[in-house]
């Protein structure tokens, strides 16, 4: 698809979920025929409503049931269909994880496993709506690929990708309504790559979902506080790039990983898994949610609990920073 800068905002305005069931899916379901789309009774919530109507007898809404719409999708994908199986990330990742793994991770049916409303965006719903874990139970399972884009365009991309791609995916989608933007321009989207997306000398910073934007404008502080921060987008968690975080490894000092999840099990512990086999590589700061609950509220106001804040990033970078110094 073509990608110009009034579809860029207006897919900011409809958040990454709005995006890609309300723009992208319908678009990829007129060429691809395979199409499917699932939900367990969030189609309103999701802006299934355009694919709804255009194609009725490819959408299936199963209720709330999320575990029956995994092995649903599973049975369809077995006939040939390419599946998209969406709901809240809280939800699909945790209640229904048994049958990803025996029907998708095990049996690698052609299901795109993509949940909505992740990290804490619902987060005035409590944590029973939160999904700060999702990355550690899905990064987990064997043939599973696992996205978390940074903003609605690379949402986008993301969904054109898995329904070109034979397989199960697990596309993380985080946010709500008016995304930040992070890519201004179309560009090229590689599975599996490593993004550089801002130059910098003396730290190395990799972040991913949402925290790609918090952590740009946490460098734009540092760098007039004379610390030059490099910022690297993960939008591939597995497979996860490890040419690039070599070259990352040699480069580098000080290195923090960026996260709207928890810190045990989630992206900055894969990186940590992999820098773990060298012996010389940077120390790593992990910033993600620490291994505990926070209280309901605005989205800001949990992150502000856990120090996920652009200026809390910047102060914990720059704390660190002239801890190494």
């Amino acid at each position: 698809m073509k990608v110009n800068s009034i579809m860029i905002k207006t897919w900011a305005k409809l958040g990454q979920r709005g995006a890609v069931f309300a723009a992208a899916l319908p678009n990829i379901a007129e060429k691809n025929k395979k199409i499917r789309l699932l939900t367990a009774d969030l189609a309103l919530l999701s802006g299934m409503d355009r694919f709804r109507a255009a194609y009725p007898e490819k959408f299936l809404n199963v209720g709330i049931a999320e575990q029956n719409m995994i092995g649903i999708a599973a049975g369809m994908a077995m006939e040939g269909e390419c599946v998209f199986a969406a709901t809240y990330a809280s939800f699909i990742a945790v209640r229904s994880l048994e049958q990803i793994r025996q029907h998708l991770s095990h049996m690698q049916c052609n299901v795109k496993v993509v949940g909505s409303s992740a990290g804490v965006v619902a987060a005035k719903s409590g944590i029973s709506h939160w999904a700060t874990e999702d990355i550690a139970f899905m990064r987990v399972l064997p043939n599973l690929t696992v996205f978390s884009p940074a903003d609605s365009l690379e949402a986008v991309k993301a969904a054109e990708y898995a329904a070109e791609y034979e397989g199960p995916v697990y596309i993380r989608l985080s946010g709500g309504l008016n995304c930040p933007v992070v890519y201004n321009m179309d560009y090229q989207f590689t599975p599996g790559e490593l993004m550089k997306i801002r130059e910098g000398m003396d730290v190395a910073v990799i972040a991913t979902g949402l925290m790609v934007f918090e952590t740009l404008k946490a460098a734009e502080m540092l760098e007039k506080q004379g610390i030059s921060c490099a910022v690297y987008n993960m939008h591939t968690i597995k497979p996860m790039d490890r040419d690039g975080l070599k070259k990352i490894f040699m480069q580098y000092q000080l290195l923090v990983t960026v996260e709207e999840h928890n810190v045990l099990g989630g992206m900055g512990s894969a990186v940590a898994e992999y820098k773990a086999e060298f012996q010389k590589s940077p120390r790593q700061i992990l910033i993600g949610m620490p291994d505990s609950f926070a209280q309901a509220g605005s989205q800001r106001y949990v992150w502000e609990q856990m120090g996920l804040i652009d200026w809390q990033i910047a102060e914990r970078i720059k704390r660190e920073w002239e801890r190494k110094s």
